[in-house]
């Protein structure tokens, strides 16, 4: 399709537009197909060639349903502040564990799928079974109905000169049960029951109609390639290991769902606190500017000092926008991971408070515990266990065929002879027998012995990959034991240093409303390191409580720790008694994660409050507080600088 200028006559003629105007079709261009477009007809005899990429527009594919509902909440349009929803941690885990069908994970500000679902060890589990069946018996039963017969030219009696063409006509019925089971030998035993029925006219026979029987017993036991019990347990062996494979994957990514959970919990208590630390900031900045522009009015301040704090309480406000729009962003990425949707009409509030307790790990004993319960290094555990697995078959593979058989069957004969009389064989009076031994080789073995070299290869590349990942897991266990201190001395240091920046503001702010000889810039400086100090504290405290979960991520303990276990949900489905309608055998259907159990203090209050929200900058209500003026006033009572109000 290619776009042309519209011309200028007709009713659109002076305005810019463009039409669509068909192009010639190239044979290289996709085709669409219209709906109901079938070139192939109802029935036709010979198909014809895929000249075309065919493909359906989007509007005939099944729709899914997406019902209606309010845009999200955003900096400028926000939700109502008495629509709220008080949620503990414990509660959160709890309530993204049920919306787990499809594991979700935290990436950033956002969640994703991690590409599990409860479903895939269940459905894991279905090929044991599916491997299983080589060994359960085999029943065929075959009945068939023919009627022979050829032509065939004779002498005719009459002149020898000449031929005549006749025939017998043979019809035969063919019954025949075959039972035949292979056992964890190798070994193949099978029961067979023959009868084949025959009328043959015209003519006189001596049976006529005659039926021949025979049963049979035959057992074929391989002796080197495909004998032993280790080897033919290889495919269901494999099976098993898959859908362990598959198990512990899965329960990788719900360890990562949880772990998600708790970072996306502390990172929006941390945004709600940073929000709080700028919006009083902004007050601040809000009291300086009236303190300047009324100077200004009675002629004891210039233009520049209103213009600084002007500038200042901008810049402040701009903050307080970025800080809303990050609460927002990390509620929704903790709505998301939760299973909730973009437009819940309730903010979540968190009330678990965070952990400012220390808390100690043994290096060694986390190491040791790594390396038992990381499903990542399970799961390269069971890699290298199949690759042995494969091994063992390879090398039965490579023995050449040397097979044990034996057969012995019972054939009888009866029918009904020309006086019309009946008669036949006994049982036992016509027996074939058969016991022998075969053997094949291919001369050089090239295959197999290619094979063995290959699953060989693989046990060391794989044992290499596994030692890896011990060694990865060291350093990430490494990482987390270093960050934990870093986070907690971080904590403690901040808190110190918020204690100095409100010491700072409420000395340079009271200074500064004294009217003594300081300028605005030193009050601006001390504002932005009390707001920052409070959202680094913030932040270290969220960090740790953060790594706390990643410490039991990297040692594989976060669901045990957080006592969440799975279950099975079990369903009916007919099974190998298919024959009795009324039974039924239970499958597992799918493999859930339980609820978790309590761990976390469940506050009453939103969780920012445990940064000490009440712990803002004051000043005293007169300067001879401070130790300006007569020192015999008393001083005043001190007055808040601004008022607190509460956390939207």
């Amino acid at each position: 399709m290619e776009a042309a200028a519209a011309p200028a006559a007709g009713p659109a003629a002076g305005a810019v537009g463009v039409v669509l105007a068909e192009a010639a079709p190239s044979p290289f261009s996709p085709s669409p197909v219209p709906r109901g477009a079938n070139d192939d007809g109802v029935f036709p005899l010979i198909k014809p060639e895929q000249r075309r990429i065919r493909f359906r527009d989007p509007a005939q594919l099944p729709d899914v349903n997406v019902p209606p509902t309010p845009p999200p909440p955003t900096v400028e349009k926000p939700r109502d502040p008495a629509a709220e929803r008080l949620i503990s941690l414990d509660e959160a885990i709890r309530l993204a564990l049920a919306n787990s069908e499809v594991v979700r994970v935290l990436a950033g500000s956002v969640a994703v799928s991690s590409g599990r679902t409860i479903y895939d060890p269940a459905i894991a589990n279905t090929a044991i079974d599916q491997q299983r069946a080589q060994f359960d018996p085999a029943l065929s039963v075959d009945n068939t109905f023919t009627q022979v017969e050829p032509p065939a030219a004779f002498f005719d009696p009459a002149d020898p000169g000449r031929a005549v063409f006749g025939g017998v006509q043979t019809q035969n019925h063919n019954a025949s049960i075959n039972l035949s089971q292979k056992n964890l030998m190798g070994g193949t035993s099978a029961l067979g029951v023959f009868n084949d029925a025959s009328r043959f006219s015209p003519g006189v026979f001596p049976l006529n109609p005659q039926n021949r029987y025979s049963t049979g017993l035959s057992y074929t036991q391989p002796l080197l390639r495909g004998a032993g019990v280790l080897a033919n347990r290889v495919p269901v062996v494999l099976a098993r290991i898959d859908t362990e494979r598959s198990f512990f994957q899965f329960r990788d990514s719900v360890q990562e769902l949880v772990r998600g959970v708790i970072e996306a919990y502390w990172a929006l208590v941390f945004a709600r606190t940073d929000l709080w630390a700028r919006e009083m900031q902004v007050r601040q900045a809000q009291a300086a500017f009236e303190r300047a522009d009324a100077r200004q009015r009675l002629g004891l301040a210039d233009v520049s000092e209103v213009a600084q704090t002007r500038l200042a309480l901008a810049q402040f406000r701009a903050t307080v926008i970025n800080a809303r729009s990050n609460v927002l962003a990390r509620e929704a990425a903790l709505a998301n991971i939760l299973g909730l949707p973009p437009t819940e009409p309730t903010a979540l509030v968190p009330t678990t408070p965070p952990t400012t307790e220390r808390i100690q790990f043994d290096w060694n004993e986390i190491v040791q515990i790594a390396q038992e319960r990381r499903p990542d290094l399970i799961e390269l555990k069971l890699v290298l266990e199949a690759d042995q697995q494969r091994l063992l078959l390879a090398r039965n593979q490579m023995q050449p065929n040397l097979d044990l058989v034996g057969l012995y069957r019972w054939n009888g004969l009866e029918g009904q002879m020309p006086n019309l009389d009946r008669t036949g064989t006994g049982g036992n009076e016509a027996t074939d027998w058969t016991l022998g031994v075969n053997f094949s080789v291919p001369l050089l073995l090239r295959q197999e012995r290619a094979a063995v070299r290959s699953a060989e290869m693989l046990i060391a590349r794989d044992r290499a990959a596994l030692e890896q990942g011990v060694h990865a897991a060291r350093h990430l266990l490494g990482l987390s034991y270093r960050n934990l201190d870093q986070f907690f001395a971080q904590t403690e240091a901040y808190r110190e240093a918020r204690e100095a920046a409100r010491l700072n503001l409420e000395r340079q702010f009271t200074v500064y409303l004294v009217g003594q000889d300081v300028i605005f810039l030193n009050v601006l400086q001390a504002i932005s390191d009390w707001g920052n100090s409070v959202s680094l504290q913030a932040q270290a405290l969220s960090q740790y409580n953060i790594e706390l979960a990643n410490m039991e991520r990297e040692t594989g303990t976060i669901l045990e720790t957080h006592g969440v276990f799975m279950y099975e949900d079990r369903f009916c489905r007919l099974g190998p008694l298919w024959i009795d309608p009324q039974r039924c055998e239970f499958y597992p259907r799918d493999v859930r994660p339980g609820p978790n159990a309590d761990r976390y203090v469940a506050g009453e209050e939103p969780a920012e409050e445990s940064f000490d929200l009440d712990d803002y900058p004051k000043r005293p209500a007169g300067a001879r507080a401070l130790g300006i003026g007569p020192s015999e006033e008393p001083p005043a009572p001190p007055e808040a600088l601004p008022p607190p109000e509460a956390v939207p």
